[in-house]
């Protein structure tokens, strides 16, 4: 994968400036890459707390978390071997802006929350491609080039269930509105290195 291939659902494709950054700070992308797990869990996890009733997505979204978790611990255990401590990161920008989009009235809330996690997911599996392919580390690229069917999966499902809950038209609709904000929230490349900077 190269920077400029599109992956569904994105209106922009990561710069190469970014490729870039990442490899020249593997081992903070390594570190991020184990809070965006972390993070990806729990949102599928607080997702099955707020809409308990929902049995497709309760279902769907359990299969998520223990992924997410999985990967969790398998980054945690390369950074273990590299010497990198588990540590706090300042997130980028980048989740807190989508997460504004966000509406608070339902139906609306559970849409947007499924599909900013898909376009999340998605942003994911493109940008773990473009390190699985450019990353000098053999073992990272292998790594990442084991998650990126997890990734696509993912975005995925958050796709189903957003159109199992809400009308396929509305559901276009709104994620085009929200893919263009994703888009927009990258455009300027973020000065520290991250997963989603």
């Amino acid at each position: 994968m190269t920077a400029g291939t599109p992956i569904k659902f994105l209106k922009q494709p990561t710069s190469e400036a970014w490729v870039k950054q990442a490899l020249a700070n593997l081992n903070t992308i390594l570190l991020d890459h184990s809070h965006c797990e972390r993070k990806a869990a729990g949102v599928a996890i607080n997702l099955m707390f707020r809409y308990p009733s929902n049995t497709k997505l309760v279902r769907s979204l359990t299969a998520i978390a223990q992924e997410e978790l999985e990967h969790f611990d398998q980054v945690n255990q390369l950074l273990e071997q590299r010497g990198i401590p588990l540590g706090p990161l300042a997130a980028p920008p980048y989740g807190a802006g989508l997460n504004k989009q966000i509406r608070p009235q339902e139906p609306d809330r559970l849409l947007d929350s499924l599909l900013i996690s898909g376009l999340i997911e998605a942003r994911s599996h493109e940008r773990l491609g473009l390190l699985a392919s450019h990353c000098p580390d053999q073992e990272l690229a292998r790594f990442y080039r084991g998650l990126m069917a997890s990734e696509a999966r993912h975005y995925g499902i958050y796709w189903v269930l957003a159109t199992t809950y809400h009308d396929r038209d509305v559901v276009s609709q709104r994620l085009e509105e929200l893919a263009t904000v994703e888009s927009e929230l990258l455009a300027t490349l973020h000065p520290e290195p991250r997963i989603h900077s």
